[in-house]
C-alpha cells in the first residue's frame, strides 16, 4: 500500500501516525510545503508575545522523530502541485532545489489546511502587513515586536483577539479593527458584549462597524486608513480577516467543491474520487445539529479526521459525527467559549428555538475568589434536546462548556442537565453546579413554571398594551441603575403589596441575574397575574443594551 498526504500540521500529520500504527509494511510518504511538519498553530500568537518563549515548544512533532518512531517518509519544503487521478500520480517540486518529480500513491490524503484571507486593499502587500499562519510568519513578527511601538490588527475573530493580547504583551499600542458589530462574530452580540468593554479596559483600541481602506507608508512607519475617515498610525498591520480552503489541488483534478470552496467528503473522509481523502480545513462537513454543510478550521476536528481517513483506507469502519464547532478563547483574564449552533444561525436558518441565560459563580460563593460566568442555552421548544451553548466569564468556562459539548454530541436534553452529577468541591463547583443551573432554568421553561420574556422583545416592545415592569431587587440596586419605567417592589416586600400591581396588564419581573425575577413570577402566577421573567435579568439587559450601542 502507497499512501501519499500532501499537507501535515494537524490533519495530515495525524493520518500519517495512524496509518502507520495500522500497517508496519505501508510505503507513508508525507508532503509539507513548509519546514515543519507538525507544529502547533495555535501556539504562534503566544510565541510572538512572548508567553512561550522557546520556538521549539512549537514542534509538536519534529521531523526526524516522525522518520525514527512512525517511519515515515517525510519531504518537507516540497510542494505537491498537480494531481493525476488516472495514472494516480501526483506531481512535486522541491521549494529548495527546483527539483521536480511525479510520486505513485495507492490512496491520496489531502490536507492543504486554508490560507489567511489578503483583502484586496491598497498596501496589503507592504513587507510591514503580516498573516499568521506558519512558523516564518511567527519568526518575522517575533522579530518586529521587539522594537515596535503601534500595531493594528484587522479582524476580532479568534487569531485576531489572540494577537491583539500579545502585542499588548509586548507593550505595543493596539488597535483593532472590526468590520461587524461585535467582536468573535460566530458569537451572538450579546454574550461578547462585555468581553469588548473588558479590551478597552484592558488599552486596546476596539474598533467595530469599520474596516480598512488603505495602508500606506509614512516615513518608516505605515498609516492605516479606515472606512471611518480616521487614520491609525502603525509600525506593523496583522490580517486575521479569516481564511479560505486551499482546494486548488482538488478543483484542478476535478474533485467537488461546496459553494465556498471546501472539499466535499463523506462521512468516511473520503471525496468524490474513491481513492482520495480528504481532512482538515480544507474540507466541507456536515454540522453535528442540524446536518447543514458547514467549513469550521479547528485543530480538533481535524486531528478526528485524519485518524477516520486512515481508519477507512485500511478498511476499518470508522465515520465522522460531524463538527459542532466547539471552541474556546482566552483573552487576558476573560474566557469565551461556545459548542453547536448559536442563536444568530438558528434563527437564519428558521430552526425552532428556545433560549435562557444564568449568570452563577464558577465554585461556591462563599469560598473565595468565586468569579461570575454567563452560560447562554439554546435547546428545543419541542423535547429540550440542546442545540448550543455559550459561556463567558474567568474561571471555570472551559469546564462548562466541555460538559455541555457532551451533552450536545450524546443528544442530551435540558432535563438530562438537571440530573448531571458533577463533582462538588466549594473551590471546585457549588452543589447545583452553573450546568444544572442552566438545565434547571430551561426545563422550568419548558414545564410551564416561569413564562420568558427576552430583553429584545422588551426593547422593542411595540403591542397595543406594553407591560409593567417590575424590578424586584432592593432600592439600592435599583437607584444604581434599572430598565427605564421600571417600578421597584422588592422581592422580600412582594407579597404585602399585590395592590400596587395591575390585574389586567401584561407584567414583566426581573432581578439582577434571574433568581429573585423566577420566584417573583411563581408568586404572582399563583395570585392570578399574567406575568413573565425577564431571562438574565439585568445582567443580560446590560449586555443587550451594550451590544446595540443603546
Amino acid at each position: 500500500m502507497k499512501i501519499v498526504i500532501v499537507g501535515a500540521v494537524a490533519g495530515g500529520a495525524s493520518a500519517a501516525a495512524r496509518a502507520r500504527r495500522l500497517d508496519e509494511d505501508a510505503e507513508i510518504v508525507l508532503f509539507e510545503r513548509g519546514e515543519a511538519p507538525s507544529f502547533a498553530n495555535c501556539g504562534l500568537p503566544y510565541y510572538v508575545g512572548g508567553v512561550i518563549q522557546q520556538r521549539e515548544a512549537l514542534l509538536v512533532a519534529p521531523k526526524q522523530r516522525l522518520v525514527d518512531r512512525y517511519r515515515l517518509d517525510v519531504r518537507t519544503r516540497t510542494e505537491v502541485t498537480a494531481i493525476d487521478r488516472e495514472a494516480k500520480v501526483v506531481s512535486v517540486r522541491n521549494l529548495e532545489t527546483g527539483e521536480e518529480y511525479e510520486q505513485a500513491y495507492d490512496k491520496l490524503i489531502l490536507s492543504p489546511g486554508a490560507s489567511p484571507l489578503r483583502p484586496p486593499i491598497p498596501g496589503v502587500d507592504l513587507p510591514k502587513v503580516f498573516t499568521l499562519r506558519d512558523l516564518r510568519d511567527a519568526d518575522q513578527l517575533h522579530e518586529i515586536v521587539q522594537t515596535a511601538k503601534h500595531a493594528v490588527v484587522i479582524g476580532a475573530g479568534f487569531i485576531g483577539l489572540e494577537m491583539a493580547e500579545n502585542l499588548v504583551h509586548r507593550g505595543l499600542k493596539t488597535t483593532v479593527v472590526e468590520l461587524a458589530d461585535q467582536i468573535l462574530p460566530p458569537w451572538d452580540a450579546e454574550m461578547v458584549a462585555p468581553v469588548a468593554e473588558y479590551l478597552q479596559q484592558k488599552g486596546i483600541d476596539l474598533k467595530l462597524s469599520d474596516a480598512a481602506e488603505a495602508i500606506e507608508e509614512d516615513g518608516q512607519a505605515m498609516r492605516v486608513r479606515l472606512r471611518s475617515g480616521q487614520q491609525v498610525a502603525a509600525d506593523l498591520v496583522v490580517m486575521s480577516v479569516g481564511v479560505r480552503p486551499e482546494n486548488a489541488l482538488a478543483v484542478a483534478a476535478g474533485l467537488e467543491v461546496g459553494p465556498r470552496g471546501g472539499i466535499q467528503v463523506d462521512g468516511h473522509m473520503q471525496t468524490t474520487d474513491p481513492d482520495i481523502y480528504a481532512v482538515g480545513d480544507a474540507v466541507e462537513v456536515r454540522h453535528f445539529v442540524d446536518g447543514s454543510p458547514i467549513q469550521i478550521p479547528l485543530g480538533g476536528p481535524a486531528n478526528r479526521q485524519g485518524r477516520i481517513a486512515a481508519d477507512c483506507i485500511f478498511g476499518r469502519d470508522s465515520t465522522y459525527r460531524g463538527t459542532q464547532g466547539t471552541a474556546v478563547v482566552g483573552i487576558f483574564d476573560m474566557v469565551a467559549a461556545m459548542t453547536g449552533h448559536s442563536e444568530k444561525v438558528l434563527a437564519s436558518a428558521s430552526h425552532p428555538y428556545l433560549k435562557v441565560y444564568v449568570h452563577p459563580k464558577d465554585h461556591a460563593g462563599y469560598y473565595p475568589g468565586a468569579e461570575s460566568l454567563t452560560i447562554k442555552l439554546l435547546f428545543s421548544p419541542d423535547d429540550g434536546k440542546i442545540l448550543g451553548a455559550q459561556v463567558v466569564g474567568g474561571k471555570g468556562v472551559d469546564k462548562r462548556i466541555d460538559v455541555l459539548a457532551v451533552a450536545l454530541q450524546a443528544g442530551m436534553t435540558v432535563y438530562d442537565l438537571e440530573e448531571m452529577e458533577l463533582a462538588y468541591a466549594p473551590q471546585f463547583g457549588s452543589a447545583k453546579d452553573p450546568v444544572n443551573m442552566a438545565g434547571f432554568v430551561a426545563a422550568g421553561v419548558l414545564r410551564g413554571d416561569h413564562p420568558m420574556q427576552h430583553v429584545e422583545s422588551l426593547l422593542g416592545d411595540a403591542a397595543d398594551q406594553p407591560p409593567f415592569i417590575l424590578d424586584v431587587r432592593s432600592p439600592a440596586e435599583f437607584e444604581a441603575g434599572h430598565v427605564p419605567g421600571a417600578v421597584n417592589i422588592s422581592v422580600d416586600e412582594l407579597r404585602n403589596r399585590l395592590d400596587e400591581l395591575p390585574k389586567d396588564q401584561p407584567i414583566v419581573a426581573y432581578c439582577q441575574v434571574g433568581m429573585r425575577g423566577y420566584l417573583a413570577t411563581r408568586i404572582l402566577m399563583q395570585r392570578g397575574f399574567k406575568v413573565s421573567n425577564l431571562g438574565g435579568g439585568y445582567t443580560t439587559y446590560g449586555a443587550m443594551v451594550s451590544s446595540r450601542g443603546a
